[in-house]
């Protein structure tokens, strides 16, 4: 089964451009080696399948349609301390293995990791 894991933390919690409270480089090159070995240790595995970090929030563009018309605004949907830094898809047998999985992506020291399984649409009208 596929689970997606949404990985959030405040933008201080990335090594981002746009960062106003950067991390030392030495946490910076600690994180991401810790990413690299996870991505790793999940093709190892067999439990990976694609995983991302995003810009800045403050590069988001939120889209809407009400009425057939297409409002775009610049920034993120909500304004929350916390934000959606990256993602993680998983292959995972059950809950338990993916919440076990998602307990090891390094970021979940610095913020939290949403796990969530895949809907498979397709088998929606078969049931």
């Amino acid at each position: 089964m596929r689970y997606l894991c949404l990985v959030y933390g405040t933008e201080d919690s990335l090594p981002v451009i746009q960062n106003p409270n950067p991390m030392s480089r030495a946490e910076v090159d600690g994180l991401t080696e810790d990413s690299l070995a996870y991505n790793d240790m999940l093709r190892t595995s067999g439990h990976f399948i694609v995983a991302h970090a995003l810009q800045s929030a403050r590069t988001a563009t939120t889209v809407r349609v009400r009425g057939g018309q297409v409002l775009v605004t610049d920034g993120p949907f909500a304004e929350t301390k916390e934000q959606l830094l990256g993602f993680v898809l998983i292959e995972a047998k059950d809950h338990d293995d993916a919440v076990e999985v998602a307990s090891r992506i390094p970021l979940a020291r610095l913020g939290s990791v949403e796990v969530r399984s895949i809907m498979d649409l397709a088998r929606i009208g078969q049931s």
